[in-house]
């Protein structure tokens, strides 16, 4: 079985290889394999023990190209993580077209032209969900609720939803969508999601360095952990079409909490120094895009597909220091 990770250089591709690597195995609409060739393509290179792999094939550079040059030729399985993440897309309208959606289709169409084509998933966003007053969001998002996107993101992400399931009803791509919550703790430098923050106001504190949050501590999030959020993705591919379901974008589970309880947290788990390094200086673009995104949510189908959320965020900065072995030095 050989699988493709689109973004495979980044944190949530470099750990989805590192998983399917470890297992050695891959499994699709229920039926499992041995896992044959992982490739990895990304504008930036893998790091180096992930390179190293004898299984890995790392294709540096623009995935249009890629494409053109036959990187799916012999590809059972795709992950398509490549994205440019939501205040970027923001800034910069054009860029987040090119790569969210017209990139996306190229990968379809691409994926059509095999004489077999791979089966794909597609990673979405909760940003699908954006709230106005005009159109408020319900308390709780359930399955049923219909994405209101309020950012180029969100509207990119929705309309790739959309043709991901099309394409799948018309059965010229085995395809599927899986709705990502925010995913904490990052590890590394900050990206150029709204969402960021969220991340430093943990991974900062805990390696000695001040952070800031620019909401203020009330804010409600929805947040899934790293480990959480690739469970997601591998039953994803796993998952039999009886047991998926509908076409439409699965909504990963997600832990509700406040930013000021993130905090609590990290105080619990690394102390007072640590927590004392967030600082709470307001950034109203990154408030807007942030507080219209949902923060409770009810995912039913993923409930039945025997996907949970994190149980608490004391245990998601505990598993961070115990991957990282970073702690304050304050």
């Amino acid at each position: 079985m050989k699988t493709l990770i689109t973004g495979g250089a980044g944190f949530l591709g470099d750990r989805l290889a590192r998983a399917l690597l470890s297992s050695g195995e891959v499994t699709v609409a229920g039926e499992t394999s041995p896992l044959t060739g992982l490739t990895v393509v990304d504008r930036v290179p893998p790091r180096p023990d992930l390179a190293g792999d004898h299984r890995v094939t790392a294709v540096v550079g623009d995935l249009g190209e890629a494409l053109a040059a036959g990187v799916l030729e012999g590809i059972d399985l795709v992950f398509h993580l490549a994205a440019v993440v939501s205040s970027e897309a923001e800034r910069d309208f054009d860029l987040g077209m090119r790569v969210n959606l017209a990139a996306t289709m190229d990968l379809l169409e691409a994926c059509r032209a095999q004489a077999t084509p791979p089966r794909l998933v597609f990673t979405s966003s909760l940003a699908v969900f954006g709230s106005t007053d005009a159109l408020p969001l319900p308390p709780v998002i359930t399955d049923e609720t219909l994405p209101t996107p309020q950012s180029s993101y969100g509207i990119q992400k929705f309309i790739g939803e959309q043709l991901v399931a099309d394409y799948a009803r018309r059965g010229l791509v085995p395809a599927r969508t899986v709705r990502l919550m925010t995913v904490a703790v990052r590890p590394g430098a900050p990206n150029a999601a709204a969402s960021s923050f969220l991340s430093g106001i943990v991974r900062e504190p805990l390696a000695g360095v001040a952070s800031n949050s620019p909401v203020p501590p009330e804010t409600l999030v929805a947040l899934s952990s790293p480990g959480r959020t690739v469970d997601g993705l591998l039953l994803a591919a796993a998952a039999t079409d009886a047991d998926w379901g509908p076409h439409t974008a699965l909504t990963l589970p997600a832990l509700t909490v406040s930013v000021g309880e993130m905090v609590a947290a990290l105080e619990r788990v690394a102390g007072p120094d640590a927590a004392a390094l967030v600082g709470w200086e307001p950034d109203e673009a990154v408030a807007r895009i942030v507080t219209s995104w949902p923060s409770r949510f009810d995912s039913a189908r993923a409930r039945r597909l025997g996907l949970t959320p994190d149980p608490d965020f004391d245990t998601i900065v505990g598993a961070y220091l115990d991957e990282n072995g970073t702690r304050s030095t304050a």
